[in-house]
């Protein structure tokens, strides 16, 4: 059956356009004004709503073991989220294996994971641990056979990455087509602080901002460009920025004609560090941590002028349930993350896009354009042209919606974003074509979702889009 979308607004990353859309078997087929209807069409009246490419959300956390737990949002409730916020594709870090363990077994194990499970199309982020030899020679077959085209590094945690394997990593996968994205904090300083105050009995919420401060994250995004530049000029994407001097050295990179690219996250545009001091704070421990207002400013500043590439959410769930049970109250025995894949596009619509801070079409960019171009997925995702698969979002730009956990569709028991009001909601989310989402109704399915092998990353090139 084919689908009309009629009388809607078309919005991509380079304009509007107030066409209809046609789609036949999982795909965009025909665009244009005034699309005739036919009796064997499915007609959505889009009249008064905008449609926009479904976003991509190039950094998830689920189903991930961290040692001393287990997420709660598996590749079906996490997928099902991200579709009933429009989502249409993510793309999910690999977390870490056994010591020792090659790419291949991680990347096994996340099929697993996924496979009859996902309601929306995915792929992965390969994670190295370790670095040698067979680590390094095993990362060409993972890019040319396997479709994983981008790789995590780590600074701080269990496997973090001295120089020396950072500098082999980056030079061997800028070598096969891969992107290296990057988790960057100074693990030696972290630790420093963090053992300062737990020796003191200082565990509360704030202590946890306070033992990863702006200082830890900037040095180590600014180490990781040099590292970058060191290992033949490769290319680079800082994740979840969080602050200004961080942004500061990216700018300067990106001015040099550096390939580097940086992502942020609503939680860093929205929630400041004073919510350490709620009563339930452990509800924002994650990492980096929540920032000053002034950071905030900052990243919104980095958006509007085009120095942040991309929104992700590093949607990483732990029910307070969980947090306060495994932490005991001890900020360092909380697991990190928050969740949030099912907020972000709303949250960015509603305080960019409604407040004028940026335009619809930078919106499209940070949300589904920019991803869908730096990791391999362009133009198959990320656009309205004929061709592409039929991955899209409805948007009434004037429903009023305030967060309500209890309305969500993840495994969780909390929303960071409780209580916010969004103007501008997604009404409507079609995956490969298929009505996924409607009015406040799941109409999606375990198994729907592909697994994506994605093309070679290609800097040059990538550099001409933006």
């Amino acid at each position: 059956m084919q689908r009309l979308l009629k009388g809607g607004t078309l919005i991509d990353h380079q304009g509007q356009y107030h066409e209809d859309l046609l789609i036949e078997q999982g795909r965009i087929v025909q665009r244009g004004p005034t699309i005739a209807i036919t009796p064997d069409m499915e007609v959505i009246d889009a009249t008064g709503y905008q449609v926009m490419p479904g976003g991509i959300d190039v950094h998830t956390h689920f189903n991930i073991d961290v040692g001393i737990g287990r997420s709660c949002d598996d590749f079906f409730s996490g997928t099902r989220a991200a579709a009933c916020g429009g989502t249409t594709t993510i793309v999910d870090h690999m977390g870490f294996g056994p010591a020792g363990c090659n790419l291949h077994h991680q990347l096994g194990c996340y099929h697993a994971y996924a496979e009859g499970q996902a309601a929306i199309d995915y792929s992965f982020h390969g994670v190295v641990q370790h670095v040698d030899d067979a680590i390094l020679d095993e990362m060409a077959s993972m890019v040319e056979q396997e479709g994983i085209s981008s790789f995590k590094l780590y600074l701080t945690y269990q496997y973090k990455l001295d120089d020396a394997a950072v500098l082999q990593a980056l030079q061997r996968l800028h070598q096969v087509g891969a992107l290296t994205t990057v988790h960057p904090e100074n693990d030696a300083a972290i630790r420093w602080r963090r053992d300062a105050f737990v020796q003191q009995g200082n565990t509360s919420p704030i202590y946890h901002a306070l033992s990863r401060p702006v200082a830890c994250e900037a040095e180590a995004i600014a180490r990781m460009i040099n590292l970058a530049s060191l290992a033949d000029n490769a290319p680079l994407y800082i994740v979840h920025l969080s602050n200004a001097l961080g942004l500061d050295y990216i700018r300067l990179a990106q001015r040099g004609g550096q390939p580097v690219w940086a992502e942020t996250c609503p939680q860093y545009l929205l929630l400041d560090e004073q919510r350490y001091h709620d009563p339930d704070g452990m509800k924002y421990i994650l990492s980096p941590p929540l920032r000053g207002q002034e950071e905030q400013a900052a990243l919104w500043q980095g958006i509007a002028e085009g120095s942040i590439a991309t929104l992700a959410t590093d949607h990483c769930n732990f029910s307070l349930h969980q947090r306060h049970m495994l932490s005991g109250g001890d900020f360092s025995r909380c697991p990190n993350g928050l969740p949030g894949v099912e907020n972000r596009l709303a949250l960015l619509y509603s305080h960019g896009v409604s407040t004028g801070r940026i335009r619809p079409e930078q919106f499209v960019a940070l949300t589904s354009t920019r991803p869908a171009q730096l990791f391999g997925l362009w133009p198959q995702k990320g656009n309205l042209m004929p061709g592409a698969d039929a991955d899209l979002v409805l948007f009434d730009p004037q429903r009023r919606v305030t967060l309500r956990h209890d309305e969500m569709h993840d495994n969780g028991d909390y929303s960071p974003y409780e209580g916010m009001v969004c103007q501008g909601w997604p009404i409507m989310t079609l995956s490969r074509g298929e009505v996924v989402w409607r009015e406040g109704v799941f109409t999606g399915r375990a198994g729907h979702g592909r697994f994506l092998r994605r093309k070679p990353f290609n800097a040059e090139w990538v550099k001409t889009l933006f």
